[in-house]
């Protein structure tokens, strides 16, 4: 991370940019209870798509380098970026993440959540459990003063732990006027190293965890990413404002 440099937010963009959280973290909100077995994942993505248009907003995944779709849809070994697709039919017993941004007055708001369908078994919910453990974890380090790599460090100490990976090919990312900007935000790491936290930074931090091991593979149609090995990966994603004294969470429904 030599050489990044992060301009903090003013106030005047926090309080826009902030709208733009709001709004995704209701359209996420908007899918509880909504996402059953027998659905498929081309159904997610027309309520997402629907309600952020409706809305006055624009998601931030269409079209993006070629994404073909409003939201990204990953269930059970996919890890992230899954393209949402009538032929994916959500069956019992799985597990879902849903990536949700949004693009509102000039600012981009980004949030992820990973839903169980139907009735899930014990170890999954397990592992969906820690994941959103290891997120808020990684928040709770947050601090002005503090360092990227006390934030990876959190994560990863209570994911390896629990006998969990930490997907290491994706990271969170700085966000605002850009869906992605500096800095690269690690899940793992050594705390005390990276660039150092002021006030006014804006950025995602989303956790993949796998249950089994890290390494991930890409599918032919240059988004989908999967477990190496098969096995089934969890995320969950805030998007975070280094406060004066600590952080916000900026992608509350309320």
């Amino acid at each position: 991370m030599r050489g990044v440099t992060v301009k903090p937010k003013s106030q005047a963009e926090i309080e826009i940019m902030r709208e733009s959280c709001v709004l995704a973290a209701r359209t996420l909100q908007l899918l509880e209870g909504k996402i059953y077995p027998g659905m498929n994942t081309e159904e997610i993505n027309r309520i997402v798509h629907e309600y952020i248009v409706g809305h006055g907003a624009y998601p931030s995944p269409l079209n993006y380098h070629g994404f073909p779709k409003s939201v990204c849809t990953s269930p059970n070994q996919v890890v992230c970026h899954g393209i949402p697709d009538p032929s994916v039919v959500l069956q019992d017993g799985d597990i879902v993440n849903v990536d949700v941004t949004t693009y509102f007055k000039r600012f981009h708001g980004d949030t992820n959540r990973t839903f169980l369908v139907g009735e899930v078994r014990p170890e999954v919910r397990k592992l969906v459990d820690t994941t959103y453990e290891c997120m808020m974890r990684g928040i709770e380090a947050v601090r002005p003063g503090g360092r990227l790599g006390d934030i990876g460090h959190a994560i990863q100490t209570l994911a390896e732990a629990s006998g969990y990976s930490v997907v290491r090919e994706y990271c969170g990312h700085g966000i605002g006027y850009e869906f992605h900007e500096d800095p690269q935000v690690l899940h793992y790491g050594k705390p005390g190293t990276g660039i150092r936290l002021e006030p006014g930074m804006t950025f995602t931090i989303e956790p993949m965890i796998n249950m089994g091991a890290a390494p991930t593979t890409v599918l032919e149609d240059g988004w989908t990413v999967l477990t190496r090995d098969g096995s089934w990966s969890a995320q969950f994603e805030h998007t975070i404002l280094v406060t004066d004294d600590g952080y916000e969470i900026m992608t509350v429904a309320d």
